[in-house]
This record gives structure tokens, C-alpha cells and sequence, in this order.
């Protein structure tokens, strides 16, 4: 039996759910495309292909449903056997993910997700980058929101930069149009699984160190200037900003050190914040956030966040499906403040003396953003794996991507990628 083309596992989750109607859309534009759908149960496949029907206005019901689960190997064996690309929507991955990385591996399917739990990520580039390359596949994590828009936000800045890039310092701030402020008050503004994930990734930090050591067990040469921490609390261009505690250090990270690996490129030293409104909102956070990170340490508190996560998100995580409404009208924005030299320029000898500032922006980061870039990720693998890095293996989507049309692609589908500041 041939392959599909793609494979979306955990059709039946929130993210899964808009990754069907992503794919969908994309099938449409896309003449030969073949995909399918999987997850535990085929009568709830089946619906969630009936409820993407009537949102595209198109008849899905021939596509092929796939019944896998992450206990069962031989179910999972079976299914990345008819994929090309399996597209992993199960999550949290830190519970979930390694067995479908061991299962697409050795079917010899690529995979991409959209983790942004380091702790899995850096574990499954510990244990499997070795198998995946061997079995010439791609296993590429963390392609949503986190971190595409940081990781190949850095690489897009260093395109365009005609010089040698130093450090990039990236912003993120988000809004709510006026027009769906009292829903997203009212219903939340993303879905619990995120939460979960968060709590996972936050508990098991003291991992990330050994973990680490493990992995990279020589460390970088340092490089100068060396670009150093702002302040916990600052202030930029009017804003008050506090460092975000994403995956997207982590993930830039391990792209410029593999840049470096192979090579030997300068890497690019990188630090990101998060942005707000006022000084208040940012006391705020770090109050909030010292009480999340205490609640994480007992595992009866840590339940308690996982069971309630209105309360203790104050509102922005929600156990029930997020509104339309509230997705479509949520952007977000990441200014990359990139420093370095101007090409010609000895660096040994002369201070930086160019600046030059990205955006990446788009609407819906937690689930119409992430789909698009989860779902480009995949098509890249399938058109341009010739010019990924060969032949194969556990990597960020900064290494394998690098060289593709994936940004062009992205900035087509309204995620889009700019130079706002020479």
C-alpha cells in the first residue's frame, strides 16, 4: 500500500482539530495532495472529519482515518508505515511524544510536532538523532508558536543583514482586538493542554542542566562582545518587559550550535522578553509566576493547576474549546533587535557597528498560527528535502530549514516576516 503524504495523529485534540481544517484548506490549492487523519477512537475521527466538512464547505469524508494510540506500538508501527510525514498533534509530549518518535523512526516516516517542553525535545535528539539519521528521516520539533517564529526569525535577520550577526535581543507582545476583549474574558484565551504542558515543563526544569551536559558535552567557544542579560523588569521603546520563559532560548540555542557544528559558522547570541502595557501588569506576572512555579513543586498542587486552569491562568486557559471568535482576533508580534558588524568590517578589532530589527506577526499564535506553521513544516520536508541538511535526523527547524523556501512559504500564509529597521 503506497503512503499518504501526511498523516495528522491526535486529530481529535484541540490543535489536531485545526490542523484538519488547515490541511484541508491546503488540500484544496494543492492538486495530489494525500492525507489522513488518526487517534484512539474511529468514531470520533469521523466527526471531527464532520465537523471540518461543514467549516470548509468541502466533503471530507473520504479521507482515510487511521486508528492509532500511543500504548499500543504495533498501532503506531502501523500507522507512520502509510505516512510520508506524520504530523504529531499528541500531546502533552513529554507523556506522549517518545513513543511515536521511536515508532516513525523506525517505520522510516519523517515527523514534525509542535512541542515546546525542552526537556522531550532535547531527550529525543539525545536518544534517537542517531537512529532517525541513519534511517535517513527528519524528526523536527517545536514547529508552532514555539519557536518558529524566533528560531527562523534569527535565521531571516541574519539573511538579511549583509554582515556578520552577533546577538539578536526578540520582544513578544500580544493584544486582543477590542471586538472579542469581553469573550476572551469571559471563555479564555487558549486551551488547557498548552497549560498542561507549561506545568510539565516547569517541574521538571532541573532536568534541562544534566540533560544538556549530556548533549553538548563541549562547550561553545565564547565569543565577544558577549551579549548579557537586561534587568528581570526593564523598559523598551515604552514598554515594560520581563524575560520569557518559552522554549525559544533553547531552541535557537541548539540551532546555532549545530550551525557552528557543521559549519563552523559565528553563532548568533540570543535572549528573549516578553512585553506589557504597564509597569503593574509586569508586577503582576511576577507575582503570579512565583506562586505557578511554588504550586509546581507538590503533586497535589501541581493537580490543582492542572484541574483548574481558569482560576489559577486567571482566566486565559480554558478546559472547553476556545472561541473563533477570540483565535481570529489574537495577534501577536515578535521585534528581533539584531546587533553586529557591517560585511568587511574586521571583527576582532572593531566594536559592532550595525543594528537591524525583524518582525515576525501573525494572528492566532496558539492554534491558527502554530497549524500553518506545523503544516509548512511538513509540505517543506515533502518538496525540498534536498535541501535540508542530509540525511536526516533529530533537528530544530533553524538547521533543517535554513536553506528552504519554509519563510517564503510562511509569509504567504499570514505569518509574515519582515525588516521594519535598517
Amino acid at each position: 500500500m503506497s503512503r499518504l503524504d501526511l498523516v495528522i495523529f491526535g486529530a481529535t485534540g484541540f490543535t489536531g482539530k485545526n490542523a484538519v481544517i488547515e490541511c484541508a484548506k491546503i488540500a484544496k490549492k494543492r492538486n495530489g495532495l494525500t492525507w489522513g487523519i488518526a487517534g484512539r477512537s474511529k468514531a470520533k475521527l469521523a466527526a471531527v472529519l464532520d465537523e471540518a466538512s461543514k467549516k470548509t464547505g468541502d466533503d471530507l469524508s473520504s479521507i482515510p482515518v487511521l486508528v492509532a494510540d500511543v500504548g499500543d506500538e504495533a498501532s503506531l508501527r502501523a500507522m507512520c508505515e502509510r505516512t510520508r510525514v506524520l504530523v504529531n498533534c499528541c500531546g502533552p509530549y513529554r507523556l506522549y511524544g517518545e513513543p511515536v518518535v521511536a515508532a516513525a523512526v523506525k517505520a522510516g516516516a519523517n515527523m514534525v510536532d509542535v512541542s515546546g517542553e525542552p526537556q522531550y525535545i532535547e531527550t529525543m535528539q539525545l536518544k534517537y538523532s542517531t537512529a532517525a539519521r541513519d534511517a535517513g528521516v527528519y524528526v523536527i520539533s517545536a514547529c508552532g508558536f514555539d519557536s518558529i517564529p524566533n528560531d527562523l526569525g534569527v535565521i531571516f535577520l541574519e539573511q538579511n543583514f549583509d554582515g556578520t550577526l552577533n546577538s539578536v535581543e526578540s520582544y513578544l507582545s500580544g493584544s486582543v482586538a477590542p471586538a472579542a476583549a469581553e469573550a476572551a474574558r469571559k471563555y479564555g484565551l487558549l486551551h488547557h493542554g498548552t497549560w498542561e504542558s507549561i506545568i510539565h515543563g516547569v517541574r521538571s526544569r532541573s532536568e534541562l542542566a544534566p540533560l544538556r551536559k549530556k548533549l553538548y558535552p563541549d562547550p561553545l567557544p565564547s565569543f565577544k562582545p558577549k551579549l548579557q542579560k537586561r534587568s528581570v523588569i526593564h523598559k523598551r521603546n515604552g514598554s515594560w518587559c520581563l524575560p520569557f520563559p518559552g522554549s525559544d532560548a533553547s531552541i535557537v540555542y541548539r540551532t546555532q550550535r549545530e550551525l557552528y557544528s557543521s559549519e563552523k559558522k559565528r553563532p548568533v547570541q540570543f535572549r528573549v522578553y516578553t512585553k506589557f502595557s504597564s509597569l503593574m501588569y509586569a508586577l503582576a506576572t511576577i507575582f503570579a509566576g512565583g506562586i505557578f512555579l511554588l504550586l509546581t513543586l507538590c503533586s497535589v498542587t501541581r493537580q490543582w493547576l492542572i484541574d483548574n486552569p481558569r482560576f489559577f491562568s486567571f482566566g486565559v486557559f480554558t478546559k472547553d474549546e476556545v472561541k473563533e471568535e477570540v483565535m481570529e482576533n489574537t495577534f501577536f508580534s515578535m521585534e528581533l533587535y539584531g546587533e553586529g558588524w557591517d560585511k568587511g568590517v574586521d571583527i576582532n578589532t572593531t566594536s559592532p557597528n550595525k543594528k537591524m530589527v525583524a518582525k515576525v506577526s501573525g494572528v492566532n499564535p496558539g492554534y491558527g498560527a502554530t497549524v500553518v506553521a506545523l503544516l509548512q513544516s511538513a509540505l517543506t520536508i515533502l518538496d525540498e528535502r534536498e535541501k535540508m541538511p542530509q540525511p536526516g535526523g533529530v533537528m530544530t527547524t533553524g538547521f533543517a530549514f535554513k536553506d528552504t523556501t519554509i519563510i517564503k512559504r510562511l509569509h504567504e500564509n499570514n505569518l509574515k516576516f519582515e525588516i521594519i529597521e535598517k
